[in-house]
Order: structure tokens, then sequence, then C-alpha cells
């Protein structure tokens, strides 16, 4: 998989999580989706998410192998994918939409946005270059290349 497409994708990735709750939560004051699901989505929940976007963020500048790390990635979409499931099982999403436009529409899609990019980092995690190892290309020159 290519460098590039890797680090835009993970920069993506950051960007989703932190703006898609800063934008859907109204800057937390949009306390329908507090009580929609109070425990993941909480204001200490939702700035978890905007954590683990720094966390994307962070990994899209390191210029070493990653597997582990989108691994892990991987993981936690995995568990939100879960909750998200679980909850559109237990609740009804028409009636948030009653409550509140903005968290009706987060309900709707934050599933499906943690669906994508557990597949994104999967398919990052598999990867292997030549090395055998998931690796960002260094923007710097090496030892082999000066001699």
């Amino acid at each position: 998989m290519n460098s590039k497409v890797v680090k835009y994708g993970l920069i993506l990735a950051a960007l989703v999580n932190i703006g898609g709750v800063l934008t859907f939560s109204k800057l937390f004051s949009n306390t329908a989706i507090n009580d929609a699901d109070p425990i993941v989505m909480s204001n200490f929940g939702l700035v978890m998410i905007m954590v683990w976007g720094l966390a994307y963020f962070g990994a899209a500048m390191i210029k070493g192998n990653i597997r582990v790390l989108v691994s892990a990635f991987a993981i936690e979409k995995l568990v939100y994918v879960c909750a998200w499931v679980y909850w559109l099982a237990t609740n009804n999403l028409f009636t948030l939409y009653e409550t509140d436009l903005f968290a009706g529409i987060f309900y709707t899609i934050y599933g499906l946005n943690d669906l994508l990019f557990m597949v994104f980092f999967i398919k990052v995690a598999m990867h292997k270059s030549e090395s055998g190892e998931v690796k960002m290309k260094a923007n710097s020159v090496t030892a082999a290349e000066v001699n």
C-alpha cells in the first residue's frame, strides 16, 4: 500500500474523529448525543474519541513500522462498531431524530464511519512491503543512499 495513502488515510481518520465530535456535539453542548448513550457517548467518551483522532494523526507522522499500531486502531474501531450495532438494536433512531437532527445523523453514521476506517486499518496492517513490514517512507536521506 502506498505510504501516502496510509498517511493521508490516517490524517482523514483523525479529522473525522475530531471534527465529527465537535460538529455533531455542537462543541459538547448537544446533550441529545449524551442522553442517547450515556456510557459510550458521554462527554468523556466524546473527548476520548477525539484523543483517538490525535493518535491517528500521530501515527500518520511515524516513518517506521506501524503494523501493530494500526492493528490496535482496527480493534478500537471494531469495539465502536459493535457498540453502534447494539445501540441500533436496542434504541429507536427515528425518536432520536425527533429529539435532535444532529444527534440522529451522528448515530446514523458513526458506526458506518468506524466500519470503513476499521477496514482501512486492517488493510494497512495486512499490507507487506518488500521487507515484510508496513513502513512509512522516510523523507530524509539514508546512509545507504549517500554511499
